[in-house]
Formats: structure tokens, C-alpha cells, sequence
């Protein structure tokens, strides 16, 4: 059965970027020590998808510039959580210096891109309420 045509959040390039890096996160976790399941790997894995799940709830509150921006803060928050669990699973030795540094990359990008949206609807709240 062929996924029909979707709009909203999921057209938001942020929320894209961020559900590949779930996935990249999730392969690389596999990886990980059986004896890390209920711990790193549990861990980063809620970050990872935390980031996403957090930029489409807020884009469904976005009628509410408030709610949306915090929404968009708490993924930011968990994109920092990831890229920290990162450091930690590559000085453990879980992760090579080369996944280390791809993955870093794509979430200081998924970083950029959230500081983006933020600054945005922060400002087209705050034009909106003059």
C-alpha cells in the first residue's frame, strides 16, 4: 500500500533531517553492548526521536507562537542530549572517530536548522502582537 501525499510538519526540512538521523541512530545503536540496552542506548534512542516528535506537537500548537517556540526549544534540548550521548558512546569505544563525526555533523545541522525555525516563529510572533 502506497503512503499517501502528507503536508504539515512533515514538510518542514528540520523535522526530515531529524527523522534520518533517528534512523541513523537506531542503526548505529545496534551495535551497541547488549549490556548498554537499558542504559546509553536506551537513552539516546529517546533523545533521537524526541527531537522530531517534539518539532511536529509543536507544529500542532503553532496557533499558539508560545507553545510552538517551547516545543521547538525541548527538541533542541534533546538535540544536545544526543550529540552528548554521542561523545559518550565514542569515548566508550562504541562508535568509530568517522559515525562519530558524520552524526555530530547531522545534528549540529538539525541544531541549526531548529535555531532557525525558532528565530522565525519567534519573530512572527512577536511582529504579529504589535
Amino acid at each position: 500500500m502506497a503512503r499517501r501525499e502528507r503536508s504539515g510538519f512533515r514538510n518542514l526540512k528540520v523535522w526530515q533531517k531529524a527523522m534520518q538521523a533517528v534512523t541513523e541512530i537506531y542503526q548505529l545503536t545496534r551495535k551497541f553492548p547488549k549490556d548498554e540496552l537499558y542504559a546509553l542506548t536506551s537513552q539516546i534512542r529517546r533523545a533521537a526521536t524526541s527531537v522530531p516528535m517534539n518539532i511536529a506537537e509543536g507544529y500542532k500548537r503553532r496557533r499558539y507562537a508560545k507553545d510552538y517556540v517551547r516545543f521547538l526549544v525541548t527538541a533542541h534540548g534533546s538535540q544536545g542530549e544526543v550529540e552528548t550521548a554521542i561523545e559518550i558512546a565514542y569515548t566508550l569505544e562504541y562508535v568509530s572517530e568517522a559515525d562519530c563525526e558524520r552524526l555530530l555533523d547531522v545534528y549540529d545541522e538539525v541544531g541549526r536548522m531548529l535555531n532557525g525555525l525558532i528565530d522565525s516563529v519567534d519573530k512572527g510572533s512577536k511582529k504579529n502582537n504589535r
